[in-house]
């Protein structure tokens, strides 16, 4: 395993560089958080597919595909479909609102009074997401090192906070962009390849399994459409993807640098599965389907190979965790602790770029500790993840796309829509289950109806607060690219 651990301690030893060589260039709120708004094509397509394909997407896709076969794709698939529809249909116009956060835009919106509750549901979401991610790291160290739970915890959460709160999204920018390569190499040209091989190749797989493993929809209709409400819907709204939408250098580049993104990600969720089915061929009875990835990875890969692919299951876990957690800190700082602050010393901060880079930078390492300590306290991922997925959608998905296609909606309604969602789908897991289908089915439809009806019968928005969205929106009245956004002069402190 020399070799194997020599090429893991050359990775790891790289994201650190790449965090010392971001906070060179971090010198500015814009920098520090959105790169500036100047990542190009290729680097917005590597970055994006870097965030959305995590642990999840690696590991657990593997793990369906060893549990379902080819259908155990449709949960990266979905994803995939998430993210091509956000590049299609949004992204644009997303991009040219030159903002930081969800909450933001919906202040835009609605009038500045949506973001302390909009921001404390993204937050937990962002929390929980940045938490799951973590707890993966003691699964891929567990292999590597044979090192306990806690330390493999503490040591790749470390690295993730030490490189996050040096540079920024600069420095996550970097690394995911290495993360992507190795990902591409590891799994899609290395591991695919040869589990199929090992497996005697696709006509001794159809040969040795059930036919169903081979039927598209073998994981079941309901499944499916449970996956496209909770990850594709949730690739159109959350704030560490957004963020990352903030990053484009042009409404251009984030329309088709996503498109490639996205259908990177349905090759991917293919490739997972088959993956996971070649491994059902080899070791039938294993214990977990999740321990398939590890499995085959640790007893089929010659060595050095395997180095590089347990490489890229770190790098799936690593960028999934960096963006998570400084979503979760910009959340934290931009939407509720400089506006609590606002409301308790009677105005906003006024911070200069170097006072807001280190603000931000505090609250990463703040965030990142507090992710490592409840990811160690923390046991059922599978629960957490599903908790913070149905807040996001149950409580946010109704008032972002409304927002977006909807000139009735009024602040009334948005703010309506997340309470009455949210609590719906916390009120629903407690009685169905939290991994139950009909929390996010319910809550999203009370979400949709109480925001269609309270937006009816309120005034409308006012006509000046829509006519600077839409010039926003056009790309007109934004700040220039690169530059801080300012909060809009409607959206005050106190306006929850």
């Amino acid at each position: 395993m020399a070799v194997d651990y020599a090429v893991i301690v050359v990775y790891l030893a790289g994201m650190l560089a790449m965090g010392w060589w971001g906070m060179r260039r971090a010198k500015s709120k814009s920098e520090f958080l959105v790169a500036g708004r100047r990542l190009g094509p290729g680097m917005y397509s590597g970055t994006m597919a870097a965030i959305v394909l995590g642990g999840a997407s690696t590991i657990g896709g593997v793990g369906l595909g060893y549990q379902y076969g080819l259908s155990g794709a449709w949960m990266v698939f979905t994803i995939g479909l998430g993210l091509l529809a956000l590049s299609v249909f949004f992204s644009a116009r997303i991009a040219r609102l030159k903002v930081y956060t969800v909450s933001e835009m919906l202040d835009l919106r609605y009038g500045g009074r949506a973001g302390i509750i909009s921001g404390v549901v993204m937050w937990a979401y962002t929390l929980m997401l940045a938490v799951t991610s973590t707890i993966a790291y003691a699964t891929i160290f567990d292999v590597l090192f044979d090192v306990n739970r806690t330390v493999a915890i503490v040591l790749g959460g470390t690295i993730v906070v030490a490189y996050s709160t040096l540079g920024g999204m600069w420095s996550i920018t970097l690394t995911d962009m290495v993360q992507f390569v190795v990902k591409t190499i590891g799994v899609l040209l290395l591991l695919l390849p040869i589990a199929v091989v090992k497996a005697g190749g696709f006509s001794e797989m159809k040969a040795q399994l059930p036919t169903e493993y081979f039927d598209p929809l073998g994981i079941g209709g309901e499944t499916i459409f449970t996956y496209v409400l909770i990850y594709t819907f949730g690739m159109l709204i959350g704030q560490d993807i957004w963020q990352r939408v903030f990053t484009a250098r042009s409404d251009t580049t984030a329309r088709w640098g996503g498109t490639v993104a996205g259908t990177y990600c349905l090759v991917y969720a293919i490739a997972g599965a088959v993956i996971g089915t070649a491994a059902k061929v080899m070791y039938p009875n294993l214990a977990s389907a999740d321990a398939a990835f590890a499995t085959i990875v640790k007893d089929e890969l010659p060595v050095g190979v395997r180095g590089l692919v347990l490489a890229a299951a770190l790098a799936a876990v690593m960028s999934t965790s960096s963006g998570a957690l400084i979503a979760c800190a910009t959340v934290a700082n931009n939407d509720i602790w400089s506006r609590l602050r606002g409301v308790v010393g009677g105005g906003g901060g006024g911070d200069e770029p170097h006072d807001e880079v280190k603000g931000n930078r505090a609250f990463i390492l703040i965030m990142g500790v507090a992710v490592i300590l409840i990811a160690i306290a923390l046991n059922d991922v599978v629960e957490a993840l599903t908790v913070a997925y149905n807040l996001l959608v149950g409580g946010l998905l109704v008032p972002i796309i409304g927002g977006l296609l909807w000139r009735r909606g009024t602040a009334a309604g948005a703010l309506s829509a997340v309470c009455v969602g949210g609590v719906a789908v916390v009120g629903l897991m407690w009685h169905y289950g939290i991994l139950a289908n009909q929390p996010i089915y319910y809550g999203l439809l009370a979400s949709l109806a109480v925001y269609v009806v309270v937006s009816l019968a309120t005034p409308p928005t006012d006509a000046a607060v829509l006519a600077a969205w839409r010039e926003r929106l056009a790309g007109r009245g934004a700040p220039e690219a690169g530059a801080d956004a300012p909060v809009p002069a409607h959206s005050s402190p106190s306006g929850v």
